[in-house]
C-alpha cells in the first residue's frame, strides 16, 4: 500500500477540494503500486482516476452519435459500439503487451506529454494470422480509455459509383476528427492495397491514395486502428502512416495456459490448465479457435448434464472444430 505521507495528502486534499492535489496524491500511489509490479491495481486506479472523459457525447449502452451514412445506399459506415472487456481479459506476447500498456500510459498522461511538445500515438497498425486478438485488443483500449469503439465497416464503404468509397472515407475520418472514439479500420487490406499489383483497377488506386492523404491530414479526437491479415499487400507507403505497429501472432504454450485459465475462469473441472496434455489439445490454435473449443466443449458438458469439464470433452469438442481450421488455413 501506499505511504502514510501520500494518504495523509490524498485524504486531505479530497476534503479539501484541491483537485490538484488531489490528483498528483493519487498519481503517486499509481506510481508505487506499478513499481510494485502490481499493474492490475494500478491500472484500476487509473481507470478511477481518470475515468471517461466529460466530452463524451454519449449514454452508457446507447451509441453516442449518429453514424455518417453511405449517400447512394444510406447504409451506416460504422458501427458504434460500447465496449466490454478490459485488459486483464486479453493474452498477448509480452512485447505486445507491453507496447499496449505504453500506449495506454501514453493517453492516460497526454497534459504532461503536451507540457513537452508531444502527444500520444493515435494511428496504430495490427497485424498477424486472424482469430489472434486485434479486434479484441481494439474494444480493450476503447474499453481502457473510457472512449466508445467504432468499426468501420467496410461493405458499406466500398461503393461501385466512381468517387463514393473517397467520400465515404472522408465522412469516416470527418466523424473520427470530431468524436472522441476508437475507430477500428478491420480489413483494412481492402482499402491500402499495393497501388504496383497490376491487376487492381484505377479507381482502388485512387482509394489508397485518399487513404494516404487522409491520414496525412488527419488531427483529430479519436485513436486510428487498421488491422489486416494480410500485411504482405499493403501498400509500402501505407506503413510510415502509423506510429505504433502491433503484432498478433498465434499463443505459444505459456499464452495457451494464461488464455485457457482466463476463459475456464468459475468453471468446475477435473483437470489444471497447466497439465501438459491439455495445453496440448490446443496447440498451433488461435484465441478464437480456443474459445470456440471451449464453447462447444462446455456446451456438451452442461447437455450431458454433468457437473464437470473433462479433457474428453475438450478433445471430442477440438476433433469437431479441426476441420473448421484446415479450412481457414487453406484460404
Amino acid at each position: 500500500m501506499a505511504t502514510g505521507k501520500v494518504l495523509r495528502q490524498l485524504i486531505k486534499s479530497g476534503v479539501e477540494g484541491n483537485y490538484d492535489a488531489f490528483k498528483a496524491a493519487a498519481e503517486e500511489v499509481i506510481r508505487e503500486e506499478r513499481a510494485k509490479q502490481h499493474h492490475l491495481l494500478a491500472n484500476d486506479l487509473e481507470r478511477l482516476l481518470y475515468g471517461r472523459p466529460q466530452n463524451l457525447d454519449h449514454a452508457p449502452g446507447r451509441p453516442f452519435v449518429k453514424a455518417p451514412v453511405d449517400r447512394e445506399r444510406n447504409l451506416a459506415l460504422l458501427d458504434l459500439r460500447e465496449p466490454m472487456r478490459r485488459l486483464e481479459d486479453v493474452v498477448l506476447s509480452d512485447e505486445t503487451r507491453s507496447a499496449l500498456e505504453e500506449l495506454l500510459q501514453e493517453h492516460h498522461h497526454q497534459e504532461r506529454l503536451a507540457s513537452y511538445g508531444l502527444r500520444a500515438a493515435d494511428r496504430l497498425l495490427f497485424y498477424g494470422p486472424p482469430g489472434c486478438g486485434k479486434t479484441l485488443t481494439a474494444e480493450v483500449i476503447a474499453s481502457e480509455l473510457g472512449l466508445p469503439l467504432a468499426i468501420v465497416r467496410v461493405d458499406a464503404v466500398v461503393s461501385s459509383y466512381l468517387g463514393e468509397t473517397a467520400a465515404n472515407l472522408r465522412k469516416v475520418f470527418d466523424f473520427a476528427a470530431a468524436h472522441a472514439a476508437v475507430v477500428l479500420f478491420d480489413e483494412f487490406d481492402a482499402l491500402a492495397k499495393e497501388r504496383a499489383d497490376e491487376a487492381e483497377h484505377g479507381e482502388l488506386r485512387r482509394v489508397v491514395n485518399a487513404v494516404l492523404q487522409m491520414m496525412d491530414a488527419y488531427h483529430g479526437r479519436s485513436v486510428l486502428i487498421a488491422a489486416t491479415n494480410h500485411e504482405s499487400i499493403l501498400d509500402f507507403a501505407i506503413w510510415r502512416r502509423f506510429e505504433e505497429v502491433l503484432v498478433f501472432d498465434l499463443p505459444n504454450l505459456e499464452q495457451l495456459r494464461r488464455l485457457l485459465a482466463l476463459k475456464l475462469r468459475g468453471v468446475r473441472r477435473e483437470f489444471e490448465v497447466e497439465d501438459a496434455t491439455v495445453v496440448s489439445i490446443f496447440k498451433g490454435m488461435a484465441h478464437a479457435d480456443v474459445e470456440r473449443v471451449l464453447r462447444r466443449a462446455i456446451k456438451d458438458m452442461v447437455l450431458a448434464g454433468q457437473e464437470f469439464l473433462t479433457v474428453r470433452h475438450l478433445e471430442a469438442a477440438a476433433r469437431r472444430e479441426r476441420p473448421r481450421m484446415a479450412k481457414g488455413k487453406a484460404k
